[in-house]
């Protein structure tokens, strides 16, 4: 990568997605790190996320004391902070520690993270992934298991009756019904996808909660393959990367139903689309990478709003005529299309199966 003056929240998105094919990936590492200590970046609250970056590219080229002496960098650089950002960046460090032998250690801080299950879409993944890495995939289907436990009995919880209320603790006891697949969305889904993976690696017996992991799983794609009465257009796979996607949630806020109210569902929505239509046979349809600022410029150029669904559409039909689309689907343990830094398998993969 040419050296830069200074590296945006697009570049380091850029890559995410290409350094690792790089010809030099250990030296854009350590570029990423020197525009940290040099002040190069253009948002000083990218710090956490350069430096993990610069930590996951050399923890897979297997230089383990680059990778912790970055990784001890960017937990620093995020402090107390709870997002699922922190989080991942700790599980990296807890990740590399393993690696190097240091397990006691690497469990201690995973303990640390072990309530993030509870409130991070992604905490599943990354905390599954580190333990994996660490041998402790028991460990994994242990934590993964009481927080799906924890998550169905506070969705089965009843509502605090009135104080004045008359009903008897008999009347008021129902059997909750089990979730659908909308009901279950978010943090529960892909808690039951992760458990359900981390016990087939370790040969258990399918439960109860694994029947539900199957069961939410066919629902959902059922769901979006009935959805398809009609070739849909280039905007179902629009697909934003994180700070893309924040640049327009608060540019356009009303686009939050279009592409989704977080990063996670946006990214939910996109892979489940995608997996429709290799369904329904088609080939070659891959994520249309697009930018705040592009869709900003194509509203400009044609006179019209970029918030309006005119925009939008025409939009991601120049992005299809030009090589803005994503190769999709990933290899199960390739890179995740979406940019986390996670392997496809541990990422979207369980969104929606291909």
């Amino acid at each position: 990568m040419p050296t830069k003056d200074v590296l945006t929240s697009a570049d380091l998105t850029e890559l995410r997605q290409s350094a690792l094919g790089a010809a030099n990936p250990l030296g854009i590492a350590a570029e990423i790190a020197d525009a940290v200590a040099q002040g190069r970046l253009a948002d000083p609250a990218d710090t956490g996320r350069a430096l993990t970056l610069a930590a996951e590219i050399a923890e897979v080229k297997a230089k383990l004391d680059a990778a912790l002496r970055y990784a001890d960098q960017a937990v620093q650089a995020y402090g107390d902070s709870g997002d699922t950002d922190a989080g991942f960046a700790r599980a990296l460090h807890a990740r590399i520690l393993f690696r190097l032998g240091r397990a006691d250690q690497a469990l201690a801080e995973l303990t640390v993270l072990r309530p993030l299950l509870g409130e991070h879409p992604d905490a599943a993944a990354y905390l599954s992934a580190a333990l994996d890495t660490g041998g402790r995939t028991d460990l994994a289907e242990q934590w993964l298991t009481s927080a799906v436990e924890t998550a169905l009995r506070d969705r089965a919880a009843p509502p605090e009756a009135p104080a004045e209320s008359t009903e008897t603790p008999a009347e008021s006891t129902q059997t909750p019904a089990e979730p659908t697949a909308l009901e279950a969305s978010g943090v529960l889904f892909f808690l039951l996808q992760q458990r359900h993976r981390v016990r087939r690696e370790l040969s258990l017996p399918h439960d109860q909660n694994d029947n539900l992991a199957d069961r939410l799983e066919n629902e959902l794609f059922s769901n979006a393959t009935q959805a398809a009465t009609a070739e849909p257009g280039a905007e179902a796979r629009l697909f934003w990367p994180r700070d893309d996607f924040d640049a327009l949630s608060a540019r356009w806020s009303s686009l939050a139903e279009t592409y989704g109210r977080d990063w996670d569902e946006h990214r939910a929505r996109v892979q489940r689309e995608l997996v429709r239509q290799a369904n329904l046979g088609r080939i070659g349809v891959g994520p249309l990478r697009g930018s705040a600022d592009g869709l900003a410029d194509y509203g400009t150029r044609q006179g019209t709003d970029p918030a309006e669904q005119q925009s939008r559409t025409g939009y991601a039909e120049e992005l299809a005529t030009r090589s803005a689309q994503l190769p999709w689907p990933p290899e199960r343990n390739g890179a995740c299309w979406c940019g986390s830094g996670l392997k496809y398998k541990k990422c979207c993969l369980p969104r929606a199966r291909s």
